[in-house]
């Protein structure tokens, strides 16, 4: 093989653009998204015969259309479901997943819980826009208590499931949000899950201009006042210039102070420092933080590294090969208790 032929293709955003044209509706999240996965993907250096794209159903399962990669459009909420036999069967390959918060944590919910727990390694991307969007706006799991939509015109009354907080508590072992127009976070973010070693979750919070339009305005347009960007090692803090940050009580629950040196504030010591690694009371605490008057933490929340489904069940296999030879598929269906059927009726 020449030289030439051992460098790796150096690829840009438009190698991971594909044919098709991109129909979502105007102003929608998942255009910026789809863009920004585009581009990071051609920085990693990522083959794209090696890479697959499984979605189930809604607007942000359109999205292997438009990789040029692999990719396979499923059935509502069996993405996680399909994407781990995938995985398992060719290990080598980079799998993500792609869902929303109806197709991801109402019909497909169960599947993304033992996702999660099985650590497969796999890349889950969840679009919230708190809304069911591809069959016209009925409220979705993730939808505030009082959403006026087609399903609810005089408000839900459904508490709603915080995407974050259930991750955890089913133990993935990466776990980060961030806005659909934050592109610098957003990129980060999916270096950091290309990466990692296991089932990747990242919430992107991403709006539906036509039946839930800017729901996360307040987050994305004042970002210094509404967002708390997590940086490992360093105290949490927002607000012009720093002003604010967040301290936990001794009933190990958050508030919000004051930073400074002042009467009435608290030196920069006394608040949470983030670390992704180490601490899943913090992440929890992180992820529960959904009060109005609390900031949203973006960034990586959690990671940790513990060995992954697919390497365990190939193990396994390795294990009873080499104990027991490697079989014979034959010998095996005519093992046992089986019966021969002729003329004459069943003989054992």
């Amino acid at each position: 093989m020449s030289d030439a032929a051992k460098k790796p293709v150096k690829l840009g955003k438009k190698d991971f653009e594909s044919d098709q044209d991109v129909r979502w509706c105007p102003g929608c999240g998942d255009y910026a998204i789809l863009a920004t996965v585009q581009r990071t993907l051609a920085t990693l250096g990522v083959a794209r015969e090696k890479t697959v794209f499984i979605s189930g159903i809604g607007c942000s399962s359109r999205f292997p259309y438009y990789m040029n990669t692999y990719g396979f459009h499923t059935i509502h909420g069996r993405a996680p479901a399909i994407a781990t036999g995938l995985k398992v069967t060719r290990p080598d390959l980079d799998v993500w997943v792609i869902t929303g918060d109806g197709d991801g944590l109402s019909i497909g919910g169960n599947h993304l819980i033992h996702v999660l727990r099985r650590n497969v390694d796999l890349k889950i991307l969840l679009f919230n826009n708190q809304i069911y969007g591809l069959t016209k706006g009925q409220y979705s799991p993730t939808s505030k208590v009082g959403t006026r939509a087609a399903s609810t015109p005089s408000g839900s009354v459904d508490h709603p499931v915080n995407p974050l907080a259930l991750a955890l508590g089913a133990g993935a072992t990466f776990i980060a949000r961030c806005t659909d127009t934050d592109a610098k976070t957003m990129a980060a973010i999916l270096k950091a899950a290309h990466e990692h070693p296991g089932t990747t979750f990242v919430e992107l919070l991403q709006n539906c201009p036509v039946f839930n339009d800017g729901i996360w305005d307040a987050v994305k347009d004042d970002a210094v006042n509404h967002q708390i960007k997590l940086v490992e090692g360093e105290p949490m803090r927002f607000g012009p210039n720093g002003s604010k940050g967040i301290r936990v009580t001794d009933d190990l629950e958050p508030e919000i102070v004051e930073v400074g040196d002042g009467p009435g504030q608290v030196p920069v010591s006394q608040l949470l420092v983030h670390k992704e690694r180490g601490s899943k009371m913090r992440a929890n605490l992180l992820a529960r933080m959904t009060h109005p008057d609390f900031p949203v933490p973006v960034g990586v929340l959690h990671s940790e590294v513990k060995p992954t489904y697919e390497t365990m069940a190939h193990q396994k296999v390795d294990d009873a090969i080499a104990q027991q030879g490697t079989g014979d598929l034959q010998k095996l269906l005519f093992s046992g208790m089986t019966w021969e059927v002729d003329a004459d009726g069943v003989k054992a």
